[in-house]
Parts: C-alpha cells; sequence; structure tokens
C-alpha cells in the first residue's frame, strides 16, 4: 500500500509525521518561509521610507499586525501580500511568495490535503467526531481550537482559521467541484463552545446543504448497520482522475495512493452513503435538532 506524508503529494513517501502543538509551525521549512518573506517585507518598507503605522494605515492593519508580518509571528493573508507589493512597488517581489505562504500556514500533516482539495473535482468526505473543517462556522472553529491540548497560542489559533475559512472558497469555485459529507449523529450533538456556537452550526449546515453541488447527510445513533466503524476519512478525485485517501487522528496523517486502496475506499464510502438518512431526510433531521437547542 502505498502511504504519504500529507505534507506533500508525491507517489511514494516517508510515514507520516507528528506535528507538535507548540504554538508554532510543527514544519521548520514553512517557519523559514514565513520568516523570510517578515524580513523581505521589512527591508522593502525601510527601504521606502515608511514607518509601521503609516504602512498599515495603508493595508487596514495595525502597527503591532504589521510587526508580527515582519517578526515572521503572523502569516499575512493573500489580499494583504497583493497590496504590500503594490503599496511598496514591489514589482512582484513579495506576490512571489503566496503560494509558500499559503501553505505554511497550515499544519504541516495538512498541508498536501490543503493542496489537494484545490485540484479536487469530487470530495467524499465522513465524519465522526467534529463538522468537517469545509463546514465549519468561524466560531465552532474558534472553540475547537481554543480546546486544544496543550493550548496554541492566540497568535496559531488566528492563522488556523483564517487557513480553515480559506479553504471554504472551494464552494465557490468554478466549475464547482462535488462535494459529498456524511456524519454521524453525534457530531451534530456536541455543543463545542456553547448552545449558541452549535446553533449558529447547525444553520450554516441547512444552508450549505441547499448547495446544488453539495451533499451533506447524517448517520444516525440508532442505525444498525455502518460500514464508517473503522472512523473518519476522505476520498479525493483528483481532475486528472487519480483518487487519494485522506486518514487524519491524533495530528498525524497519511494519503494513500494505492489504486486497490483508493478504490475500496470509494465503494466503502457509498456504503456509508447508502446507510445514512438521505440529503432531504438529513436536512430535516439537522432542522428537527435546531429546534431542540
Amino acid at each position: 500500500m502505498a502511504k504519504e506524508q500529507a505534507g506533500a503529494v508525491p507517489e511514494t513517501g516517508p510515514e507520516p509525521e507528528a506535528e507538535t502543538e507548540s504554538g508554532q509551525t510543527a514544519d521548520k521549512s514553512s517557519r523559514g518561509v514565513v520568516a523570510a518573506f517578515g524580513q523581505s517585507l521589512k527591508t522593502l518598507r525601510t527601504r521606502a521610507g515608511m514607518e509601521r503605522e503609516e504602512f498599515g494605515k495603508r493595508l487596514g492593519y495595525s502597527a503591532s499586525t504589521i510587526a508580527s508580518f515582519e517578526q515572521g509571528r503572523r502569516i499575512p493573508p493573500p489580499r494583504a501580500v497583493d497590496r504590500s507589493d503594490e503599496v511598496l512597488d514591489a514589482g512582484g517581489l513579495l506576490t512571489v511568495w503566496k503560494e509558500q505562504l499559503e501553505q505554511a500556514q497550515y499544519p504541516v500533516f495538512f498541508q498536501g490535503m490543503a493542496q489537494l482539495e484545490k485540484q479536487a473535482i469530487e470530495l467524499l468526505m465522513y465524519d465522526t467526531m467534529v463538522v468537517n473543517g469545509l463546514l465549519q462556522t468561524e466560531e465552532y472553529m474558534r472553540a475547537l481550537l481554543a480546546m486544544r491540548r496543550p493550548p496554541l497560542d492566540q497568535e496559531t489559533i488566528e492563522q488556523r482559521v483564517t487557513a480553515r475559512l480559506a479553504r471554504q472558497d472551494i464552494f465557490e469555485r468554478r466549475p464547482a467541484p462535488l462535494l459529498s459529507f456524511v456524519m454521524d449523529e453525534s457530531v451534530l450533538r456536541h455543543r463545542y463552545g456553547g448552545t449558541s456556537v452549535l446553533r449558529g452550526q447547525l444553520e450554516h449546515l441547512l444552508l450549505i446543504g441547499q448547495r446544488r453541488n453539495v451533499e451533506l447527510q447524517v448517520m444516525p445513533t440508532d442505525c444498525e448497520d455502518n460500514a464508517g466503524v473503522n472512523g473518519p476519512f476522505t476520498v479525493v478525485t483528483r481532475k486528472d482522475g487519480k483518487k487519494f485517501l485522506y486518514v487524519e487522528a491524533q495530528n498525524t496523517s497519511s494519503l494513500v495512493t494505492d489504486p486497490e486502496q483508493t478504490v475500496l475506499a470509494a465503494a466503502r464510502y457509498g456504503i456509508i452513503r447508502s446507510q445514512a438518512l438521505t440529503p432531504r431526510e438529513s436536512l430535516a433531521f439537522i432542522e428537527k435538532l435546531l429546534g431542540e437547542l
């Protein structure tokens, strides 16, 4: 079976490695990218004779945030990179960093999967613990990240929230990929962050479930058969037709490319879908849960 580290998407590769949740990105190369960009930003700003406060006003950020960008403590969003290049008349010296910065904002174990999502024409996702990241509201994200142990520092939380929200651009992509989500009923009952957070999350699911390229299904706890007892997983089909099986647990992950395993995973997902409530029944079920809050 071909198994890959999810920080890259090669044909073969080493076993996945754990990310240490120390408040910084575990991958040293990612930290290096962020630090190098920050130094370039500072050099260009200084050369332009602009103080942080003035530069921040031009970008819509405080001087302290600009300091965080320059010191490599915070990753600027793509729009900020574009605007910085424009304001400093950098001629593209900053925008060339955008792809590397985008990759660096994800945990090392998820970087490969984030890249695959951008190339996907179909995503099949089964979740058993929390709402899938592509479906999470910002409040739900923050609640989950705040519960991490050891704790994440605030800058890392902001970085992860920004990155997760950016992934949700997949819903606006054209042509639209086919997105199928199946989640255990228990996922919809956990009140992570409190009742108001859950209420907002369920309302968001009802909206997303109306999209024509999205199928959202619930696996009820009283279902006597469930082909997904081995846990959550995602099957990605890329534009070239190649399939990947992504599995994540305890800050480690693997991308499986072996055709037999990926085809079997897709078939297993098909069985799970047949056992779950239909999309129409699932939206009605979510609406019922929302009414109970």
